[in-house]
């Protein structure tokens, strides 16, 4: 198992979606050649007109790849991507590195590291966060588990994808790293588009508000990337709802599995639900403050209306 290195190591990329596609770039613009694979070909044009090969199944990519990144939806996506009959470990040769960067469960990245294992392959788990900006920009924070020599193998173009990189012990520890993140946000969301509805409703002006609270002890990522976001009715995905749903449940099964109550994470799991049953489940995450707003009457994307007045009613009504 060899230091990758651009020029030398052969890369496979399996998932070109919001954030696929811009971190397999950066890999291409680091000097790496990739072969690469997604259900929908057209997702991978810009890959490809950037001199990267396609392949006609995620086997196939594994086939001619030292290394084999995938990030896809759900943790059946990933168990029929790897573990499938035309998955990656059918076609990895001894040596290769899997390396997931889908945040899926915990229990199928031991699976996955225990039947890479018998056929002489190393496994990785390697969820980022940092959304569609953080992949574009190569500011990612990587959370990995497995393999230690593998890590150290891939770690090259892990620092081409993020900035912080940090390794958490074996398989299935990078994704429970995820699982801290996921829970640390989900509350967070939840109070950032609260005091955002509160201050539209008092009458503030919310980019004044932004402006004061952010640098403050109320300050946050989501607050100072999302919530220029809400404000402008920018709603299209950096992390779509449905992935947080997902996420939030395996985080919730985990927590009950280790003996744990997580309150305001099932609180946030619930009111995700009801964003996603308002048809919001392919928007981002921020989209909670459409479905909060909901709650108090209040047309978010149309506001305007007086202050304290119901969505939708106009003077004399």
């Amino acid at each position: 198992m060899h230091i990758a290195e651009p020029g030398k190591t052969r890369v496979g990329w399996i998932g070109t979606g919001v954030m696929g596609a811009a971190m397999c770039g950066n890999l291409l613009k680091a000097g790496y050649q990739a072969v690469v694979f997604n259900r929908t070909k057209s997702k991978a044009e810009s890959l490809l007109a950037q001199g990267s090969t396609w392949a006609g199944s995620p086997r196939e990519v594994a086939e001619s790849a030292d290394i084999i990144f995938t990030i896809v939806g759900f943790p059946h996506d990933v168990r029929e991507v790897i573990l499938g009959e035309r998955g990656t470990l059918a076609g990895a040769k001894p040596g290769a590195v899997l390396v997931d960067m889908t945040t899926s469960e915990p229990a199928l990245a031991v699976e996955i590291a225990e039947k890479a294992a018998a056929r002489g392959v190393a496994s990785l788990d390697a969820p980022v966060t940092g959304g569609d900006v953080g992949a574009r920009e190569a500011r990612l924070s990587i959370l990995v588990g497995g393999d230690r020599t593998a890590f150290e193998a891939v770690l090259p173009c892990l620092r081409v994808m993020g900035k912080t990189v940090l390794y958490h012990g074996g398989p299935g520890m990078g994704q429970q790293a995820k699982m801290t993140n996921q829970i640390l946000i989900a509350s967070t969301m939840v109070a950032v588009c609260e005091g955002l509805l509160y201050a539209y409703r008092a009458g503030l002006d919310l980019n004044k508000v932004l402006e004061s609270v952010a640098s403050g002890a109320a300050g946050s990522w989501s607050l100072s990337n999302l919530g220029p976001r809400i404000i402008n009715n920018r709603f299209e995905p950096g992390f779509f709802v449905e992935h947080f749903i997902k996420d939030m449940g395996i985080a919730l099964a985990e927590a009950k599995r280790l003996g744990l109550c997580l309150p305001g994470l099932a609180l946030a799991y619930q009111l995700y639900l009801s964003v996603a049953a308002c048809g919001h489940a392919k928007d981002g995450t921020h989209a909670l403050e459409l479905a909060l707003a909901r709650l108090a009457n209040i047309d978010w994307l149309h506001r305007g209306e007086p202050r304290g007045q119901p969505c939708g009613k106009k003077g004399g009504e």
